[in-house]
């Protein structure tokens, strides 16, 4: 994506299912949970650069010992500060004689995270700022072990406030800090009443202290916390969280629109927001990795049984394509195949732009994600032109014309041709924090290869996405001009983007859509400016409805008067950068809705293209987005 974007976060679970002492025998490692714990963080570091959390429980500690630790860093480089200052920790105790790895008890007491359940989460802040109180895991502490809680997800939900204001109804004084505050006290809510209903009927039983604890440990049904906490989400997400008595749970969002993927075997059940990773850290082949079914929880008890149930009410699965389209990673089996026929399917859009000149035109990428389905494009262009020289083959052969002039001249030599146009700066992409800073230097971020393209050369260049076009206009075009091609094509492989994301992207704003922007436009100049009253009108009618009640997407009647093409052109002359000499033509080329469920079939959701919401809060959402842009008001509508 040449668009810099936020977007969702990663969770790690590790959870040991035999003593500390058996992996030191086995693996001559003591840390082997937390190690895989580390590895399934850096192996999804894609998901998050603004933050890194770490939590740990230490089953069976004797009273008055701790059992549950938290690290937590916003620095750049947050992962490796927290495991290379934990280790450090761990490997001076080891010097100093305080800590034998083969006696793990001496583990087990003076390391923090010597223990058999460990949580992971990797931030990318869509909300809630960047600060170290913004970081999951949240903690929330009791002298109950059962009431302890550590939290940390991948999710946005689209009714804060409707949550926090159910929380005040309880009598609680919730902080209106984030959806993940919420969501913990939420949870923390009827994790008491659970506790404390649990409780009642124990002491009737006259149990000691000691008994009454562990039957309390026994007895408690995180399920069913998850079914009575959860009635009023809305939104996308998968939730993990440890409780201080060594029980966890993982559980995904009702729609699926978030990922989970878990594996378990008799040492160990571990969960990750990819699957790839799982594999990775692991060694597995994919059919031992299972996906965590939409509305269903995880339960692991403290004496290791593990229960998949359902705890709310399983919608239509509508699991997000961006996922496979540019979020998680490409060395997953199937995203690499997805990603590669969405690129395939541009070929078609590709030749008919470049007029079937094969030997004038130089196909490339924006790196570094859409480098896969570069791969898909160029495939699907070899067997289009495969099959071009074929016919003429045979209709020269039928001729009498087949000579050895006209086969190299007119029929071998136009072969689709790619060379590495653009390379990125990947250090100074980094370094580049805030986005005014962003757009000032994003024309040094991008490097081009000087002598790749000629005058006479059509340069087709994929990307995975355009959001806001930003980067188009300000870097990726002007530098590709230098180059002084005769036609520059950028095909997307995602569709326009037109609507908000409110389940975890980082796109709320339509005011900054290049699609929304070039639609307006649209209807200014052909004088149905009236249409975005109308509209504003619409929506304030429609977020004005009682909860509960079925919304339209209004903001859809924007798009009503033009097709793609129309909206595409009207995107060239707003990205085409000013102050250049290149005078060369610009298109713009994005996938089509069919050839994007065509590709990936098994993720369709996809409301950020087509506004179908799979949940009645992103059609609140989308209306009270148009509102605010009317009303030229900044920040998201949820």
């Amino acid at each position: 994506m040449s668009d810099f974007l936020s977007h969702e976060c990663g969770i790690a679970v590790v959870r040991l299912l035999k003593p500390l002492s058996h992996y030191q025998e086995k693996y001559g490692n003591p840390l082997w949970g937390f190690t895989k714990l580390f590895l399934l963080m850096e192996k999804q570091h894609n998901r998050g650069q603004d933050g890194a959390g770490v939590a740990c429980v230490k089953l069976d500690m004797p009273a008055g010992e701790p059992f549950m630790f938290r690290e937590r860093n916003v620095k750049s480089d947050s992962l490796d500060r927290i495991f290379r200052s934990l280790l450090s920790q761990y490997n001076d105790k080891v010097d100093s004689g305080e800590i034998h790895p083969e006696f793990t008890e001496t583990v087990k007491k003076h390391f923090d995270f010597g223990g058999e359940l460990f949580l992971g989460h990797l931030r990318y802040g869509t909300s809630g700022g960047y600060n170290i109180s913004a970081c999951h895991p949240f903690f929330r502490r009791s002298p109950w072990p059962t009431r302890n809680l550590a939290l940390c997800g991948n999710f946005n939900l689209t009714n804060t406030q409707d949550l926090n204001d159910s929380l005040i109804a309880m009598g609680q004084h919730p902080i209106f800090a984030t959806d993940t505050q919420a969501i913990l006290e939420k949870i923390g809510f009827f994790l008491d009443e659970e506790h404390e209903d649990i409780y009642r009927f124990l002491r009737k039983r006259d149990l000691a202290g000691t008994d009454m604890s562990k039957q309390i440990s026994e007895d408690l049904d995180l399920a069913r916390v998850l079914t009575r906490a959860s009635v009023k989400w809305d939104g996308g997400y998968v939730l993990a969280g440890l409780i201080g008595n060594g029980d966890s749970f993982v559980a995904r969002d009702p729609s699926g629109i978030r990922p989970c993927y878990y594996f378990q075997n008799e040492e160990v059940i571990s969960f990750a927001s990819e699957r790839a990773p799982l594999m990775t850290t692991f060694d597995l082949a994919v059919d031992q990795i299972q996906e965590l079914p939409p509305g269903h929880v995880v339960v692991i008890k403290r004496r290791g049984e593990v229960k998949v149930s359902r705890f709310t009410e399983v919608l239509p699965k509508t699991s997000c394509s961006f996922e496979r389209i540019y979020f998680s990673r490409g060395n997953d089996v199937d995203i690499y195949k997805e990603r590669k026929a969405l690129g395939g399917n541009l070929a078609d859009q590709a030749i008919k732009s470049i007029g079937h000149d094969w030997g004038n035109t130089v196909f490339s990428f924006i790196p570094n994600t859409a480098e896969v389905a570069y791969y898909g494009l160029m495939s699907a262009l070899r067997v289009r032109r495969r099959n071009e020289v074929k016919e003429a083959i045979l209709k020269a052969s039928q001729s009498g014309e087949l000579t050895e002039t006209v086969l190299d001249e007119l029929i071998l030599r136009n072969w689709p041709r790619g060379e590495k146009v653009v390379s990125k700066d990947i250090k100074l992409r980094t370094f580049i924090g805030k986005e005014n800073m962003r757009n000032q230097l994003g024309s040094h971020v991008y490097d081009i290869t000087y002598g790749s393209v000629e005058p006479k050369d059509n340069l087709v260049c994929v990307d995975d996405s355009i959001v806001r076009g930003t980067t188009l206009r300000r870097s990726i075009l002007r530098i590709l001009s230098r180059l002084n091609p005769k036609k520059i094509i950028i095909l997307s492989t995602a569709p326009q983007i037109r609507y908000p994301d409110c389940y975890g992207i980082d796109m709320s704003e339509l005011g900054k859509f290049i699609a929304f922007e070039a639609t307006v436009a649209l209807l200014k100049e052909s004088g149905r400016e009236h249409v975005l009253e109308e509209v504003y009108n619409l929506c304030r009618d429609e977020v004005a409805k009682p909860l509960g009640t079925a919304l339209k997407n209004q903001v859809s009647k924007i798009y009503e008067s033009f097709t793609p093409d129309q909206i595409s052109a009207k995107i060239v002359e707003l990205v085409r950068p000013s102050g250049i000499e290149w005078k060369g033509q610009i298109e713009v080329i994005f996938q089509t809705i069919e050839n994007l469920h065509a590709a990936v079939p098994k993720h369709t959701g996809d409301w950020y293209f087509t506004g179908k919401y799979p949940t009645p809060g992103g059609y609140r959402v989308v209306n009270q987005a148009y509102i605010k842009y009317y009303e030229k008001l900044a920040g998201r509508s949820y």
